[in-house]
């Protein structure tokens, strides 16, 4: 009758005409798992080299006290802390 073989490839014609409607959400979902993987396998590469500094590029904050003895920097009530890009002062 039906031998091992047959009975495999019988298997599979009857997976893949199910599985039809989720083949692009199954490969889809694959592909991000990949990439995840890959980003995992990068970072995992980056915290073993120890004699390179890690860069995370942006902006440098210097905060100073303005001497009123205050904690915060910013006018009160307004929610500014004086840290923003729109501080009002010409300091680099």
């Amino acid at each position: 009758m039906f031998g091992l073989s047959e009975f495999a490839i019988v298997l599979v014609v009857v997976i893949a005409v199910l599985a039809v409607k989720k083949l692009p959400g199954l490969t889809r979902s694959a592909g991000r798992s990949a990439r995840i993987l890959k980003a995992e396998a990068r970072a995992a590469e980056d915290e073993r080299a120890p004699g390179t500094p890690r860069v995370i590029p942006g902006e440098t904050v210097r905060r100073e006290d303005t001497g009123g003895g205050a904690t915060g920097t910013g006018d009160a009530g307004t929610g500014d802390t004086g840290t923003g890009p729109g501080r009002g002062d010409a300091r680099a």
